[in-house]
């Protein structure tokens, strides 16, 4: 199969069927053998209605139906868990997202062997007070902090080669960052693309300042996790042990002046020296352990479930060329 298309939602009813009419007219025209993924994250509207219809009329769209809103993250690890194609997209469910960008998208990831192509959308649509300008010192302290060299990490629009999305864990909030997993995991053969951005046709954006908050908050995480995540104790333990060291040398320093240098002045527990000495080797301590506890979480750590899916529909028996 050439192409899988994966398209995560919430609530998006007003634009499913033009997005599924859009896309399979794009790829009929370049004989692309495909499947298109809806993974419903949770809709409350009649999204997954919509989702059953196409399916029943194309047998190569397929759904997955969260019980709740679990998020864009765990929709896309479902996606990625679930995809058979090739090359693998994502795109958003609200019509910003061109189709027609698909077909280059294709030929970056087959013909130019990227491992990654994402999205860049130049000219946005967007708010410019409330998305664009956070969403540009988003994209900034992201390519300082992680060393991808991308203008739009948030961008919905990518292309993958299968084996990068078999490969990667997408996990929290952590869908903004997939260059930066695949990069870590050492699919460092990254490109962007230009993608034409289309003002929201239908409904109304998700995106808020808590999305934005958040992000900032993902950012830092997934810097520790590429720094720090394979091995904890390299922080944790070094801190901690600094931290062990400035006390146990305060704590010298107060018994050798009592001992010998002033053994009539203050008591030692009268003095800020002793209680310096007491509170860093107790946090060194504390630091200690905690990477130390990092280290047997990560050899121990099992996969867990980190979303339920209610519903399913399509089926490998019913992937075939859509015509209609």
């Amino acid at each position: 199969m050439d192409l899988s298309i994966i398209i995560p939602l919430l609530n998006e009813e007003e634009s499913l069927k033009e997005l599924h009419d859009w896309i399979v007219t794009v790829l009929r025209s370049n004989d692309f053998t495909y499947e298109i993924l809806f993974i419903d994250d949770g809709s409350t509207d009649d999204s997954w209605k919509i989702i059953t219809g196409l399916s029943e009329s194309n047998p190569n769209v397929k759904g997955l139906r969260f019980r709740t809103n679990f998020g864009k993250s765990q929709a896309l690890h479902a996606g990625f868990k679930a995809a058979e194609g090739n090359v693998v997209i994502t795109m958003d469910a609200d019509l910003q997202d061109d189709p027609e960008e698909i077909p280059e998208l294709y030929r970056l990831i087959k013909e130019d062997k990227f491992d990654l192509v994402s999205g860049w959308k130049k000219k946005r649509f967007d708010s410019v007070l409330f998305k664009n300008m956070p969403s540009k010192l988003f994209n900034w302290a992201a390519r300082r902090t992680s060393g991808v060299k991308l203008h739009d990490f948030n961008c919905g629009l990518k292309a993958f080669d299968k084996k990068v999305i078999k490969t990667i864990e997408v996990s929290g909030e952590m869908h903004r960052y997939i260059p930066v997993l695949a990069k870590n995991a050492g699919y460092g053969n990254i490109g962007e693309k230009i993608v034409k951005h289309q003002a929201r046709k239908y409904g109304k954006t998700k995106f808020g300042m808590e999305r934005f908050i958040n992000g900032f908050l993902d950012l830092l995480t997934i810097w520790f996790v590429s720094k720090f995540g394979r091995q904890p104790m390299h922080l944790f333990g070094a801190l901690g042990v600094l931290m062990f060291i400035i006390g146990f040398g305060f704590a010298i320093y107060l018994g050798v002046d009592k001992l010998f240098i002033n053994p009539y002045g203050r008591l030692i527990t009268d003095r800020p020296q002793f209680f310096i000495a007491l509170t860093a080797m107790i946090i060194g301590t504390q630091l200690f352990l905690a990477g130390f506890l990092g280290e047997i979480l990560i050899r121990s750590r099992k996969n867990e479930t980190r979303y339920t899916i209610s519903e399913e529909i399509g089926s490998d028996a019913k992937a075939k060329q859509y015509s209609s």
